[in-house]
């Protein structure tokens, strides 16, 4: 757990637009659970929510002072996280590694950490699903060169942040972003693919991990 005395710049994508106050309410079985998502990368948000019409990029300026704050480096830790936010860890309820990552972010108000886009969810299911091992796993972190994204996951986090600029997408827009999304995710899974097969006999599979910590 950490501190930043910090005010950083984010964006963040809406299907039909924010109504009412800022809140944590995604659905739960997100990357790091129930919460109000934010990215680093203009383009990211706008990738998700271009196959919407009333779709909205915001423009938010978040105060970090105050917060109790879990960064997450790039990494297996945050692999892991993430299975255990979508529910991927629940044949090892009660082990000591599902509860080590059920009491990880427990008391967090902010949690920071590379976001898993259309490339990295592809090669997460791979891994969640015992196609390819950790080492296969990291160096496709390392390659993909995934964006950041920051998520509020209490109502304390949610009101350090106001939004600062709001705005529409026009049809042109979202059909150039629909293909940009789609050229990126072909491009991303094809180096994943490569990275894959180089390290398909090193590392370790998800479920050996999930049992070696049991």
């Amino acid at each position: 757990m950490t501190y930043m005395d910090e005010t950083v710049t984010l964006y963040h994508g809406s299907k039909a637009g924010i109504r009412g106050a800022i809140a944590p309410i995604s659905r739960e079985r997100c990357d790091f659970g129930k919460g109000f998502y934010m990215g680093t990368d203009r383009m990211q948000p706008l990738t998700l929510i271009c196959n919407y019409p009333d779709a909205r990029l915001y423009t938010l300026s978040v105060d970090l002072s105050g917060l109790k704050i879990l960064d997450m480096e790039v990494g297996l830790d945050w692999a892991l996280l993430i299975a255990y936010n979508r529910g991927k860890m629940e044949s090892a309820r009660q082990s000591e590694i599902y509860t080590r990552y059920e009491k990880l972010s427990r008391d967090c108000d902010m949690i920071i950490g590379s976001i898993a886009d259309d490339r990295m969810f592809v090669v997460l299911d791979r891994f969640f699903n015992g196609e390819i091992t950790d080492l296969a796993l990291v160096n496709c972190l390392s390659a993909l060169n995934i964006g950041r994204q920051y998520v509020a996951v209490t109502e304390k986090a949610c009101r350090k942040i106001k939004i600062v600029g709001e705005q529409t997408i026009s049809g042109e827009d979202r059909r150039k972003l629909k293909e940009e999304s789609e050229a990126n995710r072909s491009r991303g899974i094809a180096a994943a693919d490569e990275i894959c097969r180089k390290y398909r006999r090193e590392g370790r599979f998800f479920d050996e991990i999930v049992k070696a910590g049991e």
